[in-house]
């Protein structure tokens, strides 16, 4: 019987009870591993691989003369063979440590192993979650793609070399040389995959590592799927390339070379292949790896560290299975499968009909996962999803978790099928099914009471004393029948509702008066408009400084504000014509259409150097953020203890800066307040400045009134 530890942020091992338990643990990990290493769907997660794994190591170190022949700790890519291609040299997976304290001790053990000197310098990576493949050169030219397979042999995909961004046909060199990456997909690469897929009638693909693998070894599909190389390594030896130079490089300079012949590499992204002189500086560029994980366009599991230099790495040697001069150091699981109890539909203020999973309780990124987003019903039918369904859940940083797709390969002929709602979920009324995002035929009219509560709350409008049971009461009688018509209210319409005294209405009238003077940003928040949202209004208020202006403005126009694409652009045009006739009444009703201290901004080529990267604040504009961008986190104290997130994105803004929900490379300071959590963590990794409420409120002082 296989029993589980206690978890722990440190991958807990399976505690095996027995030899009976040991055996049955190495036939359910090679299992597992043939569908990993084989078509890329497997039964396990990879935090139950690895847990699995562990526990299988644990047994053998305590039972040494009973370990098992096929046991997967003993061979590359769990003992899978696919192919009968030879590898000149052999192809080996990576030893795994899952803290600080697992690495110091590697580091030990490889330093033991240099008969007690220093490791001359230390490489760290990005663990790149694809396929391991083998790409052969020869006076430049492309000859062969290789899988890794068991490691000794793998099985020759060249077929699909078209299809692989990353391997060119040519170098820039005529290098002979045998270059070793990952095969993977990114997010784009992945979302076009599946939507050409299911097009020619195929099953949505469950994940990324499932499409790589499975797109890699197809042959006969009527369908390309594209997909990326990243280089992790290369044959150095002089029997092996015809540059005699690439022996004599660090790993570090390794990966340069490789980029400069043109190989697709990590060179240029937030997770560089990056030299670190002291293990200490390695463990910090393992926490910014992590902490870049939830950015990045590909996917990553890990964090990989190399002695840097060759002399160590060929003193050090390797052993059956891996390499004693490498590791990877695990991050918790992005993703876990869990099973797909139930959908539920909701409908939003604005008419959209929205399906969410219901799931299995299940622990993704250090949060327990009940609930996660589904998208739509086109998603739904895409991906082929059933009740009953052992599916992917994904969860990155401080992304709503998702359902990637289905674990075929677990069904069991019990799944049912989702039933999709014939009526509007709310109002029973018709749906327009004409996009993939379904919405009630009766669009902001189901949903106006909730668009009335939506306007009127904290970070839009503010009115005080106007809840949802009063908002009922006014839509009841007829008295209003959207926002705009609270400004036309009467003291006496007031005091027909229930439970409304003299006070309560004068209270409730002097709310709507002060709402008449709220800033633009507030009122566009108020108006709903799909794809935005308290930020979004900010910066289009920001950018345009009149609402005249923003109606005036076209898609292309649109654009041009930070975080609106060409996707968003038009559907923001479109919610602006339907909106028009409350737009006429709110302006008729007095109601204020500008946004106070509105500068117009900078030429689009402000930024001369185009590239990615944090630019410089603008320091000689006088305020004192300008050009940064601020993150607030955590609960205010201070002088700013009453101040709600969008007060305190009005007063960033205010003060020349760009308020940010998220942590990234591009930050420039983090406001900490209380219980900051892992945002804070965050900020510490990338060595990010970090302030208190009362500190940020010491530098605006000028402009807290």
């Amino acid at each position: 019987m296989i029993s589980m530890t206690k978890p722990s942020a440190v991958a807990p091992a399976v505690d095996l009870a027995d030899e009976a338990a040991y055996l049955d643990a190495v036939a359910h990990a090679r299992k597992a591993a043939d569908a990993y290493y084989g078509s890329g769907e497997s039964g396990l997660d990879d935090d139950d691989y690895d847990r699995l794994l562990r526990g299988i190591t644990a047994w053998e170190g305590a039972h040494p003369g009973q370990i098992a022949d096929d046991s997967p700790s003993r061979q590359v890519g769990g003992g899978v063979t696919t192919g009968d291609v030879e590898h000149a040299v052999r192809m080996l997976s990576l030893g795994n440590v899952f803290s600080d304290e697992e690495l110091t001790a590697w580091a030990a053990s490889l330093e033991r192993r240099l008969d007690g000197e220093a490791v001359a310098g230390w490489a760290v990576e990005p663990k790149l979650d694809g396929v391991a493949l083998a790409a052969r050169y020869r006076e430049g030219r492309l000859v062969q793609l290789v899988t890794r397979g068991d490691g000794t042999t793998g099985e020759d995909v060249s077929h699909a070399v078209e299809d692989i961004t990353g391997l060119p046909a040519a170098l820039a060199e005529p290098v002979t040389i045998e270059v070793r990456g990952e095969v993977l997909m990114t997010e784009a690469q992945f979302a076009a995959a599946n939507e050409t897929r299911t097009a020619h009638g195929a099953t949505a693909f469950a994940n990324r590592r499932n499409a790589s693998s499975g797109s890699l070894r197809a042959k006969d599909r009527a369908y390309r799927v594209e997909q990326t190389f990243l280089a992790y390594a290369a044959l150095t030896d002089a029997e092996h390339t015809s540059d005699p130079t690439l022996a004599a490089l660090t790993h570090t300079q390794l990966i340069a070379r490789l980029a400069a012949l043109g190989l697709g590499t990590t060179a240029g992204t937030p997770v560089a292949t990056r030299a670190c002189a002291t293990l200490e500086q390695v463990a910090e560029r393992v926490r910014e790896i992590g902490a870049l994980r939830a950015e990045l366009d590909f996917e990553l599991d890990g964090a990989v560290i190399k002695a840097d230099h060759p002399a160590d790495q060929e003193r050090a040697g390797t052993g059956s299975r891996t390499p004693h001069w490498a590791t990877a150091f695990k991050f918790p699981a992005a993703q876990k499968i869990t099973v797909l109890r139930a959908v539920e539909w909701s409908v939003g203020r604005t008419g959209v009909i929205a399906p969410r999973a219901v799931l299995d309780p299940v622990e993704v990124a250090g949060t327990t996962i009940t609930y996660a987003t589904l998208h739509n019903p086109a998603d739904i039918a895409r991906r082929g999803l059933m009740l009953g369904d052992h599916v992917i859940v994904y969860r990155a940083g401080e992304v709503i978790p998702r359902v990637e797709g289905a674990v075929a390969g677990l069904r069991t002929g019990d799944e049912q099928p989702i039933a999709f709602p014939e009526v509007c979920p709310r109002c029973g009324a018709d749906i327009d099914r004409s996009q993939e995002r379904w919405r009630c035929a009766r669009g902001r009219a189901c949903g106006q009471v909730e668009a009335i509560r939506y306007a009127v709350a904290r970070d839009a409008l503010d009115i005080d004393g106007l809840g949802e049971k009063i908002i009922v009461q006014l839509v009841d009688k007829g008295m209003i029948e959207d926002f705009a018509d609270l400004f036309t209210l009467t003291r006496d319409q007031l005091l027909t509702l229930d439970r409304m005294g003299d006070r309560s209405a004068d209270n409730l009238m002097a709310a709507v008066a002060a709402a008449k003077a709220k800033p633009l940003n507030r009122v566009f928040c108020a108006l709903g408009v799909l794809g935005t949202g308290r930020s979004m209004s900010l910066r289009i208020a920001a950018h345009f400084g009149s609402m005249q202006a923003v109606r005036d403005a076209d898609a292309v126009a649109l654009e041009q504000v930070d975080g609106i694409g060409g996707e968003k652009a038009p559907v923001i045009v479109a919610e602006l014509a339907d909106l028009a006739p409350l737009v006429d009444k709110l302006v008729a009703a007095g109601v204020n259409m500008d946004q106070p201290g509105f500068v117009p901004p900078a030429p689009a080529d402000a930024d001369a150097d185009g590239g990615a990267g944090t630019t410089a604040p603008d320091a000689g504009s006088g305020l004192p953020l300008a050009g940064m961008t601020v993150v607030v986190t955590g609960g205010m104290t201070g002088l700013l203890a009453d101040r709600s997130r969008t007060e305190m994105t009005e007063l960033i803004t205010a003060a020349g800066g760009r308020a940010s929900s998220s942590v990234s490379a591009r930050t420039h300071l983090v406001v900490a307040g209380e219980k900051a959590g892992s945002k804070r963590e965050k900020a510490e990794a990338l060595g990010i400045e970090i302030i208190t409420p009362e500190e940020l409120a010491e530098r605006l002082a000028g402009l807290l009134g």
